[in-house]
């Protein structure tokens, strides 16, 4: 064989070393973003952030108003400081019942089943109304549910609808771009941080290579735009619905970590994990018997709920509001004087509010993060008395495995629970439970399948 002729040193520089081409993928991105209809559609993201942020604002102000009126200004008007513990019991059996005539009446079924877990894009326009007043007849009147989900759907909704106002061309892609950024702006509000509605849809899509940055782009784009409604802009002073952050003065220390607090983070991880499993497979459970009858089931299973909101109240005490709410005022209690909750309040807590939780999620229309995050925080307040345990990592440890076990999504976990404690010292620790409780909970037996309640609307779309 003819060997190759190598190059004489004498000779002058033969042609240098040829750059290396560029990645296939990178290369379908930038084929992606030429495309004028993706452009148009970026463009058009972009514009739609502040009316969906608008309307998300309207939206969450008016459960709050509602929630307050509920749960303050009518008990103060009846003579009750504060809502006697049977008070949940007809408010959840009046949420029970028009959320069942709601599911069986009108398109949409109100919305996703909770137990099913986030959706990412928007239903028709037809079915808007229902997944509104669905969440208007389930969150402020006690479900144990946050409402996420709802604006999620508002969102997405919303966006796709104004796409008919403009003309854009309806695709595929425009309908799932749309879909996703309308979310991303709308539940950026909840949050009130626009990063983690872009992080969290992208995981909820579970998309990669160029679609994620398909995806992101206007997710980004839509929620940063619409966060302009609440941080203000020259002279727009911006709007306020509350944040999720705990960093105002409150009774949570952050020292160094040390081996007690990762040691006992990883066991509070595996255990809430299957704690989580637990409440999710009951909410599963719920929601095949709530398919078959879903009148009777969803009033009887909204007044279960009431029940254990109530049994908590008598046995402890204290406001059966701790069970009765999606948990994120209250979590911010926790947190500012977790020592005000002695043992058995933290017990009966996790308890009441978790099979309260577990029937609302197969009954009742909102979403898991805020109950999922109040869990975490209990358990955790709980099991930090335990040598070389702190509350700090606690509070950390338990939010992120809690809530990445009702999820699956771990980076917008371990996101939700840096924005939530308002401090990055944590960091480590969130992701170690986050990964130990998401790899033990997809080790254990998945539930029943959720079959299809009331009348479900699928918008259509049309063929590329």
């Amino acid at each position: 064989m003819t060997q190759p002729t190598q190059p004489s040193p004498n000779r002058g520089p033969g042609p240098g070393p040829q750059p290396p081409s560029r990645p296939a993928e990178a290369q379908k991105l930038g084929e992606l973003i030429r495309t004028p209809g993706y452009r148009k559609t970026l463009v058009f993201c972009g514009l739609i952030g502040i009316p969906v942020s608008l309307a998300a604002f309207w939206f969450l102000a008016g459960l709050q108003t509602l929630e307050g009126l509920v749960w303050v200004d009518l008990p103060h008007a009846l003579g009750h400081d504060t809502p006697p513990w049977w008070w949940p019991l007809p408010l959840l059996l009046l949420s029970g019942v028009c959320v069942g005539q709601i599911v069986t009446r009108l398109p949409g079924a109100g919305g996703h089943v909770p137990a099913s877990g986030l959706h990412a894009g928007g239903p028709g326009a037809a079915a808007l109304p229902g997944v509104v007043l669905a969440a208007v007849f389930s969150l402020p009147l006690g479900a144990t549910l946050g409402p996420e989900a709802p604006l999620i759907a508002l969102g997405g909704g919303l966006a796709i609808g104004l796409r008919h106002l403009t003309g854009t061309p309806e695709t595929p892609m425009s309908t799932a771009l749309l879909g996703a950024a309308g979310s991303a702006a709308a539940i950026a509000t909840i949050f009130g941080n626009p990063l983690i509605g872009a992080v969290l849809l992208m995981e909820v899509v579970g998309v990669g290579g160029p679609q994620l940055f398909a995806v992101m782009l206007p997710a980004l784009l839509a929620s940063g735009i619409g966060s302009l409604v609440f941080t203000g802009f020259g002279h727009w002073t911006g709007l306020k619905t509350g944040d999720l952050s705990l960093k105002e003065p409150s009774g949570v220390q952050f020292p160094r970590l040390d081996a007690g607090d990762v040691l006992w983070s990883i066991l509070l991880a595996a255990a809430l994990a299957v704690g989580v499993h637990l409440v999710q497979y009951g909410g599963r459970l719920t929601a095949v018997r709530v398919a078959r009858r879903p009148l009777t089931v969803t009033a009887l299973c909204a007044l279960a709920a009431g029940a254990c909101a109530a049994a908590y109240s008598l046995g402890t005490g204290r406001s059966p509001v701790d069970v009765a709410s999606s948990g994120q005022n209250t979590l911010a209690q926790l947190a500012g004087d977790p020592h005000a909750w002695g043992v058995g309040a933290l017990i009966a807590v996790l308890l009441c509010k978790g099979a309260a939780f577990s029937l609302c999620l197969g009954s009742l229309r909102g979403g898991p993060i805020f109950p999922s995050l109040f869990l975490g925080a209990a358990a955790g307040v709980l099991c930090s008395p335990l040598a070389g345990f702190g509350v700090g990592a606690g509070l950390a440890a338990g939010m992120a495995a809690a809530t990445v076990s009702a999820l699956r999504l771990p980076v917008s976990s371990v996101v939700l629970v840096v924005l939530v404690l308002g401090s990055t010292e944590m960091i480590p620790v969130a992701i170690l439970a986050t990964v130990v409780a998401l790899v033990t909970i997809e080790l254990l037996p998945p539930g029943p399948a959720i079959p299809p309640v009331g009348r479900m609307h699928r918008p259509a779309v049309p063929a590329p």
